[in-house]
């Protein structure tokens, strides 16, 4: 580790936050000017190496708080990158641990003025630490700290329990509890908490409350964290009763962090033009339209299937596109392209099959000749109003809703009469979607209800895709069934 001279004086840590938008997860740089500590990276370190450039600070501690389960870790690459220091809980089987520091409860790490101090916080994983950061100098404890809580302690809730198993869902939330109110009972309340999930992520127990860009304290989640209002009896009961689904991606992250992931590299692609797009389609490949929902509800390529490129691209094509699946994008142009790679990496979905651009696919496909299937479909777009009108309107067949949230999105509130299918799920219940006729489907703000319309249109069903905010239903003439009511 290196040290610090003595003459070198600085009152507070400087703080670097990069959000992993789309995945609700966090890592941090934590810098004393000189150097600095990075907890919980993603996969690509050029981020983490720019900003240490952009600070003029080495990088020489980097930190994991545990295996994870929802994203492919950087951390050893950043470390190889720079000759940093990798740390990881003890106990955790990795097959690089001539490489990393493991540590335990207690243990502390010196680096410049920096001291890491290692807590154990079982719960979300076995093995969980969290780290407080402060300067070694600090005795009084008074001075600027921070500590990284991972999984653990988040804003306004804590990180969830049942990822491991349904076996070890409640003894894991009986110790989330004990290690959450250890630090909230022995940390200063003026000690700023920097979680990594709770963001929008599915590793939250519960979504979490509040304005998602402020940074919390010990002190404000003494007064609001349900684990510190809360009974260990009534959190571990509360926990059992509000169950997030798990993506299905989930269960080949830690088996791939365990092995020490490299960091990603994006080579040349193979270019698709129609034929090769069609012969994707034959090889029963998966073709992922990159476009903005409602340009490929203007026009589409049946049997693709609409991803559209953005925050919340990652978490779902890991969740709806097979594993073992060979995948192809196609998107307006190269720029689309690359960053989708950058995307999807994080969760090692680094190799395709091909790739094609609209430009291309599309000017060829676009013009049918008389008596020819159309090689490109296309469906409407609406809003809720557009929906209440055709529901009320007098004489008319009630329009069939389908509602592709997620389970817990649908006892908050929900159209009475229309039908549950969770887009996760809407594959392998495909059976349940009627043929004939229209077909109306909404999420809570557009895209999931984009993927399944894109779905359905494949599948020869004729959807009618409502692209509007849940909160606007709610202001229409629409039967809606709130919980409690």
């Amino acid at each position: 580790m290196s040290t610090a001279t003595a003459t070198r004086k600085v009152d507070s840590l400087v703080t670097t936050v990069f959000d992993a938008s789309g995945l609700g997860d966090r890592s941090y740089m934590l810098s004393d000017g000189a150097v600095g500590v990075v907890v919980d990276p993603q996969r690509d370190p050029s981020p983490y190496l720019a900003e240490a450039r952009n600070l003029g600070i080495s990088i020489t501690v980097v930190l994991e708080t545990h295996i994870h389960n929802d994203y492919v870790s950087g951390g050893l690459a950043l470390a190889r990158a720079t000759g940093a220091s990798y740390a990881i809980p003890a106990g955790e089987p990795v097959s690089f641990s001539e490489e990393a520091l493991a540590l335990d409860d207690g243990d502390t790490m010196l680096t410049g003025l920096l001291k890491v101090t290692a807590v154990a916080t079982a719960g979300h994983t076995d093995h969980h630490l969290a780290y407080c950061v402060s300067f070694a100098a600090d005795d009084s404890g008074t001075g600027d700290q921070v500590v990284c809580t991972g999984g653990s302690l988040l804003a306004n809730a804590t990180g969830r329990t049942d990822l491991l198993g349904p076996a070890l869902a409640e003894p894991l939330a009986r110790s989330q509890w004990r290690s959450v109110r250890l630090l909230l009972t022995t940390l200063p309340k003026h000690t700023r908490i920097l979680p990594t999930h709770g963001f929008g992520s599915f590793c939250s127990a519960t979504p979490s409350l509040g304005e998602l860009t402020a940074v919390s304290t010990i002190g404000h989640e003494l007064e609001h964290n349900p684990a510190a209002l809360l009974d260990e009896d009534e959190f571990v009961a509360m926990l059992g009763s509000e169950t997030m689904p798990i993506p299905s991606y989930y269960r080949h992250m830690a088996p791939l962090n365990r092995r020490g992931p490299i960091a990603p590299s994006f080579g040349p692609v193979r270019r698709l033009g129609v034929d090769g797009l069609g012969k994707a389609f034959s090889d029963d490949k998966w073709v992922v339209d990159l476009r903005q929902r409602r340009m490929f509800a203007a026009g589409h390529v049946p049997g693709t299937v609409n991803l559209e490129l953005g925050a919340n691209l990652t978490t779902y094509l890991g969740w709806m596109v097979p594993w073992e699946s060979d995948l192809v994008l196609l998107g307006n142009d190269d720029d689309e392209i690359t960053e989708a790679r950058r995307l999807i990496a994080r969760i090692g979905r680094d190799d395709l099959s091909g790739a094609a651009l609209w430009s291309a696919v599309g000017s060829t496909l676009d013009g049918t000749q008389p008596g020819d299937d159309p090689p490109l479909r296309n469906y409407p777009v609406v809003s809720f109003a557009d929906l209440a009108q055709a529901w009320c309107k007098s004489g008319a067949p009630r329009p069939l809703v389908l509602d592709v949230r997620h389970r817990h999105e649908w006892k908050l509130g929900h159209i009475n009469g229309a039908h549950l299918l969770p887009l996760t799920e809407l594959a392998e219940r495909r059976q349940e979607v009627p043929t004939a006729g229209q077909v109306w489907v909404h999420c809570g703000a557009g895209f999931r209800a984009a993927v399944a319309a894109s779905l359905l249109s494949g599948w020869g069903v004729s959807p009618v895709f409502v692209d509007d905010l849940w909160e606007n239903a709610t202001k229409t003439d629409l039967p809606i069934v709130t919980a409690g009511s």
